[in-house]
């Protein structure tokens, strides 16, 4: 076998042990969106917390991430390497999310403010993991499936969202007139740790297979050997950020993924809250309706990257994703009070958007900048993501906080005005894409 199909044949296996840490980091970050009803009112757990109070804590997770982190973290990823900041970070993820967990099981006054510094800490670790884990594949599959490797990294991950969609509530079984106690408030999260430590062991594997076979490849030059890439070989310089951010097409992304993934990301965090009234049904079955997104992706995640390799018309994918959002947002708001049917629905186009739209953004960026600059692009990406997350988790907390009764209309109004500025964007998108088509952005993926 030539080593350039050895070093296929490992891209696979490095590609195994990276899907674990981010299947363990959705999991956590997930784990309380189909049992929100918890904290609806301050009395319902001995922890104490109200729906303000969840929403200031989901919007920890984006606010070391927004003042500075990212974009700290994406420019140690082009100095440092993926090895060496990768490590760093997947062992702040753990870190926080271990801080969180201490909070919830010590229950005091204090355990509100610790859970939220925890989940600083755990979001920017994991923010900063996920795009070295996009950084590696970008490296790993550069002229074959890359479309189709970040989609199934994708799916993967987004598993993990399902997991704790479905197990939450069976974790912490649904009670009337009940005050749910520290220990069982907090199992979903014990369940999050143990997958993190998985996470933490296949993670170092990766490290080693990475300084090794990839280490190995690159001698024997068969990863790279055009003159364009030994040119993104160059050293990385600070001022290379400022050429990023006067990037059109990357404020482009940037607004895409902030707008697009703000009415889904956001909207999980308080499904529960906002499905169970919606459509009167029980914490389960809102459970498992929202927990077809993340199954959805699991299929169609792949196959659309598949499609984005093959066919290209990346932007045209945006599009059609982004008003597949607005129409499960549309039905979210305005479909009939109390009829499941509409939110099953709902979560169909939701499900086939959330797998369109990530399929062709992620793999547009290494076409828009050198390769010297990914890990910063990625990051400052995802930085301007955060940056909606952040307001947007504290906004859909306070306007559910403010009205039981109409809270759930109000935050749906909210997100589908998102999806509509979305569908805006990626349009706009498409035309740059017409107009300069020597960025490839809808030209297919070599094999």
């Amino acid at each position: 076998m030539d080593a350039r199909k050895v070093y296929r044949s490992a891209a696979w296996l490095v590609l195994a042990c990276l899907v674990v840490p981010m299947f363990a980091s959705y999991y956590f970050d997930d784990m309380f969106s189909s049992i929100s009803y918890l904290f609806e009112n301050a009395s319902l757990t001995q922890l104490g917390w109200d729906a303000s109070g969840y929403g200031l804590y989901a919007s920890g997770y984006s606010v070391l991430c927004v003042f500075g982190g990212l974009v700290l973290g994406g420019i140690l990823l082009d100095k440092w390497g993926v090895r060496v900041t990768g490590s760093l970070f997947v062992g702040l993820m753990v870190a926080g999310a271990g801080l969180v967990l201490w909070a919830l099981l010590g229950g005091q006054s204090w355990s509100l403010k610790v859970a939220y510094a925890g989940c600083m800490i755990f979001g920017l670790g994991s923010e900063i993991a996920g795009t070295a884990v996009t950084r590696s594949i970008a490296k790993w599959f550069k002229g074959g499936p890359m479309a189709f490797a970040m989609g199934l990294q994708l799916a993967i991950a987004r598993l993990g969202t399902a997991f704790a969609l479905v197990l939450s509530p069976a974790l912490v079984k649904q009670q009337a007139n009940h005050v749910y106690t520290l220990a069982e408030t907090a199992r979903p999260a014990e369940v999050g740790m143990g997958l993190m430590a998985l996470g933490l062991i296949l993670w170092a594997v990766f490290v080693a297979l990475d300084a090794r076979t990839g280490s190995q490849s690159d001698a024997d030059g068969s990863a790279s050997s055009s003159a364009a890439e030994a040119q993104d070989k160059e050293v990385f310089r600070l001022r290379d950020v400022l050429k990023v951010l006067g990037n059109k097409n990357f404020w482009l992304l940037g607004l895409l993924c902030v707008l697009f993934y703000s009415s889904i990301i956001a909207f999980k965090k308080f499904a529960g809250a906002i499905l169970i009234p919606r459509f009167d049904i029980p914490a389960s079955a809102a459970g498992w309706m929202v927990s077809m997104l993340p199954f959805s992706t699991v299929v169609f995640a792949p196959l659309f990257g598949m499609l984005v390799d093959k066919v290209g018309h990346g932007t045209r994918w945006m599009v059609i994703g982004a008003i597949l959002a607005l129409i499960a947002h549309s039905l979210l708001a305005f479909a009939p009070q109390g009829v499941p049917f509409w939110g099953y629905l709902a979560m169909v186009f939701l499900g086939f958007g959330y797998s369109l739209v990530p399929a062709a953004l992620w793999p547009s960026v290494p076409k828009i900048v050198p390769d010297k600059v990914l890990g910063t692009t990625f990051a400052l990406v995802n930085w301007v993501q955060n940056l909606g997350l952040l307001s947007f988790k504290w906004v859909s907390g306070a306007i559910l906080g403010a009205s039981a009764l109409n809270g759930p209309f109000h935050v749906e109004l909210m997100f589908t005005g998102l999806c509509v500025a979305s569908v805006l964007v990626a349009l706009l998108f498409m035309r740059t894409s017409r107009r300069h088509p020597s960025l490839g952005l809808d030209k297919p993926n070599k094999n």
